[in-house]
């Protein structure tokens, strides 16, 4: 399983970047809302860092293996969410995410309709189909700062040390972020996971 890949931009189009990782080619297929972002990502040496789902494509005569690009894991775990919705594949979920990631995790939240309609390949019963399955799950995403993502390094120990780590990660001021968490506990000192935590974090921003 290709996790990441590491190389040479030789060629770019319109949704894809052909990457040349020690004499050998690779065709990584990039999201419309990751690609509008990668020419920031390469190097002056022509050189970028993907975060890759790698999946087989099959049909009755063959099998290809398919290589999906991100910039950071925040892009690659929306990915992966929003294929688990029914009727939603890899290759559906690349046409769709055409739109920054944060605005199509507001319009889950939101049950946006409209917007989601608006996705490529996404009519209104698969836009429904997308709220009932993902509506309050989501949140996390919504916090993305699309312009800029970098990763953090290291794993958090606890839930709040968690989502301090993936604020930052979306380029939030380390003191901003506490005091995000520290609100959000207090209004729910229940809380239990860090999806429940940014998830409140997500709808507090909301309501100023």
């Amino acid at each position: 399983m290709i996790s990441r890949i590491s190389g040479k931009v030789v060629e770019k189009g319109v949704n894809y970047l052909i990457v040349e990782v020690g004499g050998i080619s690779y065709e990584v297929l990039i999201p419309q809302a990751v690609m509008q972002r990668v020419d920031e990502n390469i190097t002056a040496e022509g050189k970028i860092t993907l975060k890759t789902f790698h999946y087989l494509h099959t049909d009755p005569a063959k099998s290809i293996p398919i290589l999906v690009g991100f910039l950071n894991d925040i892009e690659k775990d929306f990915f992966q969410v929003f294929i688990t919705v029914s009727g939603i594949g890899p290759r559906a979920a690349l046409k769709a995410l055409n739109k920054p990631i944060s605005e199509i995790a507001r319009a889950i939240d939101e049950a946006d309709l409209v917007f989601l309609k608006s996705l490529p390949g996404i009519g209104e019963q698969r836009a429904r189909e997308i709220i009932a399955k993902l509506q309050n799950k989501v949140g996390r995403f919504g916090l993305i700062r699309d312009q800029k993502t970098k990763e953090v390094l290291g794993k958090a120990q606890d839930i709040s040390q968690d989502a301090l780590a993936v604020l930052m990660q979306l380029e939030y001021k380390k003191a901003e972020a506490q005091g995000m968490i520290k609100k959000a506990l207090e209004i729910s000192p229940e809380i239990e996971t860090t999806e429940e935590l940014l998830n409140l974090v997500y709808k507090q921003r909301k309501l100023k």
